[in-house]
């Protein structure tokens, strides 16, 4: 995989999600990915992309990315947007941190605000 910086990859895992693309969601992994949030946390590469192809709750969605907030260093970014359902009605907003080590993302913090229209 070539290399990329935080924006890249963490643009290009919303697009793979939501391409249902997970061949390419695993290539932007790293093996010990972890994917924390307020009602679960999945640990490992493999886990967390079983769980996005077949487990989560609506796999029907679409994120829109509102404004990535990069930092000085290489090692993380953040972004803020919004998941849409297929009807086009907004699910949530949310804030994603992702950290990076050797090119790929390494660990998703999410923080999720369901007031958001």
């Amino acid at each position: 995989m070539p290399e990329r910086g935080p924006e890249s990859l963490a643009r290009t895992y919303y697009e793979s999600i939501d391409a249902g693309d997970y061949d390419r969601l695993g290539d932007l992994l790293a093996p010990d990915f972890a994917h924390v949030r307020g009602d679960r946390t999945i640990e490992g590469r493999d886990a967390f992309v079983r769980f996005m192809r077949e487990e989560r709750p609506d796999a029907e969605t679409s994120h829109e990315v509102d404004v990535v907030y990069a930092t000085t260093s290489s090692d993380s970014v953040a972004v803020r947007g919004r998941l849409f359902r297929a009807d086009g009605s907004v699910w949530f907003g949310f804030v994603d941190v992702f950290a990076v080590e050797e090119g790929r993302l390494a660990r998703l913090t999410t923080y999720v605000n369901g007031r958001v229209e």
